[in-house]
């Protein structure tokens, strides 16, 4: 097999690796023009500066010994198959970057005959490229559950991130959808990058040129949709995973149908898109804004609202902590509150020992004032010209939310004329958010 066949075959295959965004662009050399730009195998990724980086990701094969029933790659799957020599990988990943289509790589396998030999198989071909070729660039390599911990180490050692794919938000889950999988063989090469990442700060501390293991730390990606958790327990379970195991990111992959299977949504069922977009919104407040999972959701609300972003929601669902007068409030305080953000925050807590914030002042000092005149004071007043109830709402979306927000309103009226087997989540929802909105 010709080895941009193989390029083809094994960078579509990986397509489905959440870490990062695929470009999604090909274009082809114009005479008279300079670059040209393929589809396959270029994806995107920011760096801690904020940089935006083009990454190869692809897969070293697509031959699998497992036959997990979300999976493109399983085994009772008939697509072709491909496999790269180490060799042919490092090459191409070197070729790839002296044309400046790429930054760094982002390697992933198949489980091809054992966990053991698939992990050999990668760290060959990252020796190739760091050792032989001498590429520095940014590597993000995927471990394998049920990988020898030697092996484990080895490749800490040639990647800059690790990350184990946890894959199903639950045990009960990974037994139906993935038998030959299981979670202690997940959480097993976890704790030991967590032991490693650990290690070697301790060890760059006093011996500074020891070799670095893993320096940008370790991730691993949830599927959503493929199963019936709700959104309370997939963020408990990413809770968990960023105070046991000291994750960097936590992805989020709306399911997407590859084949027909009893045990999985329908092909005709669109994957859920603003569901994985609710989590992200979810994921960062856990990371940033001092929230915990159970915060954000109650027994009557175990799903995340389609119309509301998560802080909204818990604004609305506690009334009693509203409005906050701007000039004492905390900086943990401050952070709760719709519309602000964190360098907001600071920007109020700045201004404020200069003078005492009026709400013109506050407008002038970034934020999203439109949301967050609900939930504020200024010394003592509330804003001059707050809305009713409903205009509250629509301010409270964003202008895609509110757009579709408006749609549903002649949809739920025709649901007795045009019934369906299942009502999308933002048409029932929109019969309640009425009872989340506080007395003005």
């Amino acid at each position: 097999m010709e080895l941009r066949e193989k390029l083809r075959i094994l960078s579509d295959a990986a397509k489905y690796d959440a870490a990062c965004t695929s470009s999604g662009v090909n274009k082809a050399g114009r005479h008279g023009a300079i670059g040209s730009a393929a589809a396959c195998g270029i994806c995107h990724a920011f760096a801690g500066d904020g940089r935006c980086i083009s990454l190869l990701k692809v897969l070293l094969t697509n031959v699998c010994v497992y036959d997990c029933a979300y999976c493109v790659n399983r085994r009772s799957h008939d697509v072709p198959r491909a496999a790269f020599t180490p060799r042919e990988l490092a090459q191409l990943t070197i070729d790839f970057y002296r044309r400046n289509y790429i930054e760094g790589l982002f390697l992933s396998s198949a489980v091809a005959g054992s966990p053991d030999a698939t992990t050999e198989r990668m760290i060959e071909m990252l020796r190739l490229l760091r050792n032989t070729y001498r590429f520095n660039g940014y590597v993000h390599a995927k471990a394998i559950p049920g990988t020898a911990p030697t092996l484990i180490q080895a490749l800490g050692l040639l990647a800059d991130r690790l990350s184990v794919n946890i894959e199903l938000p639950s045990a009960r889950s990974l037994a139906r959808l993935a038998p030959e999988k299981t979670k202690a063989a997940i959480l097993a090469p976890m704790e030991q990058l967590r032991q490693g990442i650990t290690e070697n700060r301790h060890d760059l501390i006093h011996y500074r040129k020891a070799p670095r293991f893993a320096p940008a730390g370790q991730s691993t990606q949830i599927i959503i949709g493929a199963s019936a958790e709700s959104d309370r327990q997939i963020l408990c379970l990413t809770s968990s995973l960023y105070r046991n195991f000291q994750l960097k990111r936590v992805f989020y992959s709306a399911y997407i149908p590859v084949a027909s299977s009893p045990l999985l949504p329908d092909r005709q069922t669109p994957p859920p898109l603003w569901r994985e977009h609710r989590l992200y919104q979810a994921d960062w407040l856990l990371r940033f804004y001092g929230f915990n999972a159970d915060e954000l959701f109650d027994e009557a609300h175990p799903a995340l609202s389609f119309f509301l972003d998560p802080k909204c929601c818990w604004a609305l669902r506690h009334p009693e902590k509203f409005p906050l007068e701007v000039n004492r409030a905390s900086y943990e305080a401050l952070l709760r509150v719709p519309g602000i953000g964190i360098k907001s925050a600071w920007r109020i807590l700045r201004a404020r020992r200069a003078a005492c914030l009026s709400w013109d002042t506050l407008s002038r000092l970034g934020g999203t004032l439109k949301r967050a005149r609900y939930f504020l004071l200024c010394q003592g007043r509330r804003f001059p010209t707050l809305s009713n109830r409903n205009v509250m709402l629509y301010d409270l979306m964003s202008p895609r939310e509110r757009a579709i927000y408006q749609q549903t309103s002649n949809n739920i009226r025709q649901t007795t004329l045009f019934p369906v087997t299942e009502p999308a989540p933002h048409l029932t929802e929109r019969k309640e958010l009425s009872c989340l909105f506080p007395p003005m």
